[in-house]
């Protein structure tokens, strides 16, 4: 099956978060499940920095998988070279998988798939779930018609949770729903440091007014103020220069400089060594489609607190978490509770749980298996794919 995905930006920009690294790691999976996969993408990093990539020609990055990386010129992902590849790219695929929303490359790829009958699949990767701060509403909506009038017959959103099925495929009426949970990269091993008195609490993930981390930062002075659990917290992620300012303030208007650290954005061995070293995870957003720190935590063996606006309330269920109102209190309340609580049993029912629901190999069969409903025709999709455990 030859498989094109459409993506704004990919692997390495870990700037983006965990979107660049759930679409890579599919990509891979599908590539060693016999799919031959193109990546048409652009160079971008950030908003003001670009990959050091061949923007030349396609790059293997592993047997079954190439990406063609285009130089963006504007904006973040506005690339002509991605244009002018496009339709030939699209003729080429059997099916073609489109991810994000609000981005250049969105509404043109629709346009030609309906143009050459080619059934696509949409990841909006939760840019179409709202909450209070969303930014630019109206203008998202018509972005939104837009993308309705020239969407093509055959199209199906892959939604990665109920959650985000809930809350986005309103958006498009015609398009059939298929909810398929994202993987997660298992570590063969994990190590953690031996337990000290203090907590040792981390927030990992893109620095965004959506992620709730001033909630959290509340949270933590209201632990101050109690004088327990003692306890110290790394934020370790990157975002806007501003935002990254403003919460750097917040810290110090909190009086919380001696028990939070801001360590930018960490990958590789750093981001392990973060895993190796935490008491728990904590996830206070305000909105996540699927939130893949939550899953990449637990396979490391660490408990998690994640909000109730991610959909990950089964960590209750596998007694590997809480999952609770994002306000200062309630995350207040559950860091105490947590700190009372077996963390490293918790941990192995966690990594337990990933182990045997979130393998990117299964997902990848899954994802096939939605390629192949797509390309035949088949109906009743959402009766096919619905949320795992």
């Amino acid at each position: 099956m030859k498989v094109l995905h459409v993506v704004p930006s990919f692997y390495p920009a870990h700037v983006y978060g965990g979107p660049t690294q759930s679409v890579y790691q599919l990509c891979r999976a599908l590539a060693h499940n016999n799919c031959e996969v193109r990546v048409l993408t652009t160079d971008a990093n950030g908003p003001n920095a670009v990959l050091d990539v061949d923007t030349t020609k396609d790059v293997e990055i592993a047997s079954g998988l190439s990406v063609r990386y285009c130089h963006r010129v504007l904006d973040v992902s506005v690339s002509p070279t991605l244009l002018h590849l496009l339709a030939s790219r699209v003729r080429w695929a059997d099916v073609v998988h489109l991810m994000a929303v609000y981005s250049f490359p969105t509404i043109p790829t629709l346009f030609l798939c309906k143009l050459l009958g080619k059934p696509v699949v949409w990841s909006p990767r939760g840019m179409l779930q709202r909450w209070d701060g969303t930014r630019k509403p109206r203008l998202k909506a018509l972005w939104e018609m837009a993308c309705r009038l020239v969407a093509p017959k055959r199209l199906v959103l892959h939604l990665t949770s109920q959650q985000e099925a809930d809350e986005s495929a309103a958006r498009f009426p015609r398009a059939e729903v298929a909810i398929i949970p994202n993987g997660v990269e298992i570590p063969d091993s994990v190590t953690h440091s031996p337990r000290q008195q203090d907590l040792r609490l981390v927030y990992l993930g893109r620095l965004d007014p959506k992620k709730g981390i001033e909630n959290l930062l509340h949270a933590c002075a209201k632990l101050v103020a109690a004088a327990k659990p003692r306890f110290s917290l790394v934020i370790a992620g990157s975002g806007e220069r501003v935002f990254e300012r403003s919460l750097s303030e917040s810290i110090r208007s909190l009086g919380l400089t001696d028990h939070v650290q801001m360590i930018g954005a960490v990958h590789g061995q750093a981001k392990e060594a973060l895993f190796t070293a935490a008491s728990m995870v904590i996830v206070p957003s305000h909105t996540e489609n699927f939130g893949l720190v939550v899953a990449e935590a637990l396979a490391h063996g660490v408990p998690v607190i994640a909000s109730k606006r991610t959909p990950w309330r089964a960590i209750e269920e596998h007694r590997c978490g809480l999952w609770v109102d994002n306000d200062a209190a309630s995350l207040a309340d559950a860091i105490t509770r947590m700190s009372q609580m077996p963390l490293e049993e918790m941990g192995r029912r966690g990594r337990q749980w990933i182990e045997q629901d979130f393998s990117w190999d299964e997902r990848a069969k899954e994802m096939i298996r939605l390629y192949e409903a797509c390309i035949q025709s088949k109906a009743s999709l959402a009766a096919q794919f619905t949320p795992a455990a």
